[in-house]
């Protein structure tokens, strides 16, 4: 048994998610997670709201809230929805608790004071109508190595290469368009340089195991081309406070956000060990050198977890060509593997909010539920290419492949064996058909456990999905519905008795993909109960001043073993209902229409903006 630390990117707390991030981060993280469960592994599994950074200022003046408002107001409009979709968190948090601001800022002191944080002046971003501070992801223009025209301040998405404000060709502010001022400000940076070879060795040697996708690893080796220091401290007056004597009564002085989003990983296991009262047991996961560790996330955010969050930990454990000593949280464990998903777009476009070209999190919960929404991110989602997402494919895969394939065999299983025996029937001889479709699915548990546990979910859902074939066509060769004589009655038996077999094993393998669905399935074949453990929504207070929030937990201890499970003869089976729903093809044109219609509402309200 490995402990196994699953840690899934943070969503921002700047409105609902929508389906394309839990594309990259969200459905993945926990198919791995269930599955490592079942496989017997130790895992935790822990994220977070992001709730710090100019963006949710800037939301904030717009809807007329205080920043911690903002950030209340969409913390529990996205831990709902992720309750919801059925993400098996150990504990999901946010940022804003006072424990996550003591670990970032042991995590920066610790850096710094092994002198990894260095402090230099620079010219900041003003915005000349405001006088705010202009974030560099707030400002964009041509980028200066590729050309593209809308590079970021802190990294081109074309190119992959970091950048600042100043090298942009032609910078504006996203915010208004208006060309922003640069003045000077001083900060602290991260010492990259000083931190390559160790960065290099470290990803070497990850490069040598073979288990990273092929774009990750050569856009993180890519990164060390042209490492610089890079600043981890901002002008703004939302975030984390500079614990360094001399900065720490300026107001206006916080850390970057991404040097305290991806501390995250590391406050979220300290907060669950504190809360389930073994403060030390986060230790299991982090200073035990045989933990392997898993970062789920788009592959927009690769360069913060192959580069900066890697290199935040090599400085706090004095790692890197400076030397030095780890801190009170001693050396940390760098990520064994970055799993970075790639970009998901809807009907041939880029997901955009303020243009209305989204589609909500919820809103599929809502008119659709969990499990197609999950089928189809396992089954074609942006795994390791880009993939699109069209009502039509939606549709068609949940119609005829997870209706009319596994629902259709769970449902006539399930059928047939109330009607002819009201219970799960002894087996007779076996005859070679028998034992071929039965071999096939014993086969599966490794062959799906093998792909789940290297990240190949759309190869792990389509194997179980081609033995569902098998076990479909297994009907069609021995047709029960027409073994009705007497004489016939032990072959029925046996038969049927053959495919609930079936069933209740494939309904162990698709537990991962599908949990609502398996737990339905469960029932359907007599269990009781839930068959896997789901997630749930909790009201806690802070554990060091009482604010009230909700977090994401649950007990998976009965999760199920990933084995084949001998079904029980004598079990009864009562006549089912559905298990999947079919969706009329009338639903495409519906969904077509409603996207046009708020695309032409965005268009309307960004204006020349857009």
């Amino acid at each position: 048994m490995s402990k196994v630390l699953s840690a899934v990117a943070w969503p921002y707390t700047n409105g609902p998610r929508h389906i394309g991030h839990v594309a990259g981060f969200g459905v993945p993280s926990d198919v791995f997670s269930r599955y490592m469960r079942m496989a017997g592994h130790d895992v935790l599994m822990v994220s977070g709201t992001d709730e710090h950074g100019t963006p949710i200022l800037v939301l904030a003046d717009k809807e007329g809230l205080t920043p911690m408002e903002l950030a209340d107001k969409y913390n529990r409009v996205i831990a709902t929805d992720l309750t919801d979709l059925g993400l098996s968190y150990d504990l999901f948090t946010r940022t804003t608790t006072a424990n996550h601001y003591a670990v970032a800022q042991e995590l920066f002191t610790g850096d710094w004071r092994n002198g990894y944080m260095v402090e230099e002046t620079t010219r900041g971003a003003i915005s000349p109508s405001t006088g705010r501070t202009l974030p560099d992801r707030y400002i964009e223009g041509t980028c200066p190595i590729c050309g593209f025209p809308e590079a970021r301040g802190d990294q081109c998405d074309n190119c992959g290469n970091q950048l600042d404000p100043t090298d942009l060709i032609d910078p504006r502010s996203k915010i208004n368009g208006e060309t922003p001022e640069f003045v000077e400000t001083q900060h602290f940076f991260l010492d990259l340089p000083a931190l390559a070879d160790a960065l290099r060795e470290w990803l070497d040697d990850r490069e040598a195991s073979g288990t990273w996708r092929p774009n990750v690893i050569k856009f993180a080796k890519n990164l060390l081309e042209d490492v610089r220091p890079r600043a981890m401290t901002r002008d703004l007056d939302w975030g984390i406070p500079v614990p360094i004597e001399g900065w720490r009564d300026q107001p206006h002085k916080r850390f970057y956000v991404w040097f305290d989003a991806v501390v995250g990983y590391l406050s979220a296991s300290i907060e669950w060990a504190r809360r389930i009262g073994d403060p030390e047991r986060w230790r299991e996961w982090w200073n035990d050198p045989e933990a392997v560790s898993y970062y789920f996330q788009g592959k927009d955010n690769i360069t913060f977890h192959a580069q900066i969050w890697p290199a935040e930990l090599l400085a706090y454990a004095g790692r890197g060509a400076k030397g030095g000593e780890p801190g009170e949280y001693g050396v940390l464990n760098l990520p064994t593997e970055v799993v970075a998903s790639e970009f998901m777009t809807m009907e041939g476009k880029q997901f955009s909010t303020s243009r209305g070209h989204v589609i909500y999190v919820r809103d599929v919960l809502d008119r659709y539920g969990a499990d197609p929404l999950r089928y189809f991110i396992c089954a074609a989602g942006p795994e390791n290419q880009d993939s699109d997402f069209t009502w039509a494919e939606f549709v068609q895969r949940n119609n005829s492949e997870l209706v009319a394939g596994w629902g259709n065999l769970v449902n006539r299983t399930a059928s047939m064996i109330a009607k002819s025996f009201g219970e799960i029937p002894p087996a007779g001889p076996f005859e070679p058909v028998d034992e071929a479709l039965l071999a096939s699915v014993r086969g599966g548990f490794e062959t799906v456990g093998r792909l789940i546990e290297r990240q190949r979910f759309k190869q792990g859902i389509g194997e179980v999905m081609r033995i569902v074939g098998e076990a479909n066509k297994y009907v069609a060769d021995t047709e029960p519905f027409k073994l009705k004589g007497e004489d016939e009655r032990e072959r029925l038996g046996t038969v049927l008795h053959v495919l609930a077999q079936a069933v209740t094993d494939l309904n162990t393998m698709t537990a991962p993909f599908l949990p609502h669905g398996a737990n339905r399935v469960h029932r359907v074949m007599g269990g009781e109960g839930d068959f896997t453990p789901m997630p749930r929504l909790d009201e806690v207070t802070d554990l060091d001043n009482g604010k009230p929030y909700p977090v994401i937990t649950g007990d998976y201890s009965g999760t199920p073993a990933w084995e084949s499970r001998p079904v029980v003869v004598g079990t009864p089976i009562a006549k089912p209902t559905p298990v999947f729903t079919k969706f009329d093809p009338s639903v495409v044109q519906e969904e077509i229409e409603r996207m046009r219609r708020e695309d032409s509402a965005g268009e309307d309200s960004t204006g020349e903006e857009a």
